[in-house]
């Protein structure tokens, strides 16, 4: 059955199943005919592609594609991130799958407490809206399903390595791009591809990027939160 959301901002018309159904309840919103697009899942496409994921996997994997290949033309892309709320602003903290981006968010909800929540634990969608860029909760939230049906402005954003002690810097120029690129989508298109290209650009000069170093103890969140707020974990 057709259902309408409200994801990142924009009114989605999706037809779905499944954990994707289910991720996507909080999202609802009431039916409207001047909807802003309708998420296609290529459903035979994927079978024929990955016939040895199941049906569930497919649907989940194929309409996230889908909603973060058409945000492009909205002036959004997805970042593979964990985002975290702190007073009214957003972190993200990308790494690839394994390192330890969710465990990082975890440790700042230990570090503040009731002050931080996640808004999305996976693929975050981040919008420049007015020369603002706002990370926004989405159903694609990843294995453990946190999200959060807001729009939060981006304070800033860092990726994540391990190491055994913790040090946090500033993240600039073709290495920033180049880490964006990795946790971004890819679409096939030239023109999308452009697309991308520009918003990684807007997002360089617009928001502060950081090189993550950390253990994964409550001190790694405790040198990352003072660089990327400027404050120390007691000052509110």
């Amino acid at each position: 059955m057709e259902r309408f959301y409200k994801i990142a901002g924009l009114t989605v018309k999706m037809d779905t199943f499944g954990r994707t159904e289910k991720q996507a309840e909080n999202y609802l919103c009431e039916p409207c005919d001047n909807y802003d697009f309708c998420v296609e899942p290529m459903r035979e496409l994927a079978c024929r592609k990955y016939p040895h994921w199941s049906e569930d996997m497919r649907e989940y994997m194929f309409t996230g594609a889908a909603f973060y290949r058409r945000l492009l033309e909205f002036d959004g892309l997805m970042l593979h991130s964990s985002a975290v709320v702190v007073e009214g602003r957003a972190y993200l903290f990308s790494a690839d799958s394994g390192v330890g981006k969710s465990t990082h968010t975890n440790l700042w909800l230990q570090l503040l407490g009731d002050r931080a929540y996640i808004l999305n634990d996976d693929k975050p969608a981040l919008r420049l809206e007015k020369g603002v860029f706002y990370a926004y909760g989405t159903p694609w939230s990843g294995k453990n399903d946190i999200s959060v049906a807001e729009r939060i402005p981006v304070a800033g954003i860092a990726f994540v390595e391990r190491g055994e002690t913790n040090r946090i810097e500033p993240f600039k120029g073709s290495a920033a791009v180049a880490a964006i690129y990795k946790q971004v989508n890819h679409p096939k298109t030239s023109e999308c591809r452009i697309k991308v290209l520009e918003l990684m650009d807007k997002m360089v000069k617009n928001i502060p990027i950081w090189r993550l170093q950390c253990n994964m103890d409550i001190g790694a969140a405790k040198v990352s939160y003072a660089a990327m707020s400027g404050k120390k974990c007691d000052e509110r």
